[in-house]
């Protein structure tokens, strides 16, 4: 309700000035077109030699318009007010068809599990999906498995970059480091990176699903959805 009273809002201050301006140039048109057949009126009832004269040398200060000249102010006014129909219409179509930010699916398959290699991180759906896996012992249970971690830094929401030399998760935004396991370490940020649901789907792959995600401080880690174990 809010966004369509803010194009109404829109459309009429858009509309009001260019009304205005019609109804100004359309009275003025009119006005100069009557005293212009007011003139001609005189000229027909007056005697000939009058209506010479008065044909030779109009009175002074009187400002005769053309019927054409008249037409064309006429014509420049409806377009000028067609114009501003069509922006108010553009602008209310504009609050009542926002818009669409198109995510990818909160689920997606990874893979099969010994496609993924051990202590490795596997970084090929971090950009389209936020999502390193890693298969490597549960900090938790100590069991070799998998997990889904989220690129997303528990600090302020940067991209944290994985540095193979250090063996950490790095965030260039304020220096917050994280463990292989996600486990933080250094830097600001408050609490290890999150986990998400991870299982194996009915054809083998890894299936995670971004729409659970599990917290290590808030004992969620021992949650069987949150680590995916595999065979030693």
């Amino acid at each position: 309700m809010a966004e369509i009273l803010q194009a109404i809002g829109i459309a009429g201050a858009i509309l009001l000035p260019i009304i205005l301006l019609t109804l100004v140039v359309s009275i003025t048109a009119v006005k100069r077109g009557e005293t212009s057949m007011g003139h001609g009126d005189a000229a027909h009832h007056a005697e000939p030699a009058h209506a010479v004269a008065a044909a030779a040398k109009p009175a002074a200060g009187s400002k005769l318009i053309p019927r054409r000249s008249m037409i064309s102010w006429m014509t420049l006014a409806w377009a000028a007010f067609s114009a501003s129909m069509l922006a108010a219409a553009t602008a209310t179509g504009r609050f009542m068809f926002p818009n669409v930010l198109f995510e990818p699916p909160p689920t997606f398959k990874a893979g099969y599990p010994d496609e993924l290699q051990t202590g490795i991180v596997d970084e090929r759906f971090k950009l389209r999906f936020g999502v390193w896996l890693v298969k490597d012992n549960d900090v938790v249970t100590g069991a070799l498995g998998i997990y889904a971690l989220s690129t997303v830094c528990t600090h302020l929401g940067c991209t944290p970059n994985w540095l193979a030399g250090e063996q950490k998760f790095k965030c260039p935004c304020h220096g917050s480091g994280y463990y292989k396991n996600g486990i933080n370490f250094e830097g600001p940020t408050p609490r290890p990176l999150e986990r998400y649901a991870i299982s194996l789907a009915d054809d083998g792959q890894i299936l995670v699903d971004k729409s659970h995600k599990f917290q290590y401080e808030k004992g969620e880690w021992i949650n069987p959805q949150s680590f995916l174990k595999v065979p030693s």
